[in-house]
C-alpha cells in the first residue's frame, strides 16, 4: 500500500477525533449549562460557558445518545464537568 493510501484508508470524523481527543488528553473544569434548545435537525444542543486562566469561553455543543439518558443533569444553571485542550481552551466538550 502507498503512503498516501494509508491515509486515504483511515478516515475518521474529525468531530469523532476531536471528541477522542479531549476525553483521553483534556484537562478538566467545569461549566454552567446557559440553555439548551433543538437545531432544525431535531439534535438537542446544549449551550454552556466556564473560565480557564481568566478567560471566559461560551459554546454550543450537541448532546450524544449517553447524555440524552441523563438531560436532567444539564437543566439551565447546572455546573457539569467538562474537558478542553490546554493548548486551545475554546476546543472542549460538556462531559
Amino acid at each position: 500500500m502507498s503512503f498516501l493510501g494509508w491515509f486515504r484508508r483511515n478516515k475518521v470524523d474529525p468531530e469523532i477525533a476531536r471528541r477522542a481527543m479531549l476525553l483521553q488528553r483534556g484537562r478538566i473544569g467545569e461549566a454552567t449549562i446557559l440553555d439548551t434548545d433543538v437545531d432544525p435537525e431535531g439534535h438537542e444542543i446544549l449551550s454552556y460557558c466556564y473560565t480557564v486562566g481568566g478567560v471566559d469561553y461560551e459554546t454550543v455543543q450537541r448532546l450524544n445518545e449517553e447524555q440524552l439518558s441523563r438531560k436532567d443533569n444539564y437543566l439551565p444553571g447546572s455546573r457539569v464537568d467538562l474537558r478542553y485542550d490546554p493548548h486551545r481552551p475554546a476546543n472542549s466538550i460538556v462531559v
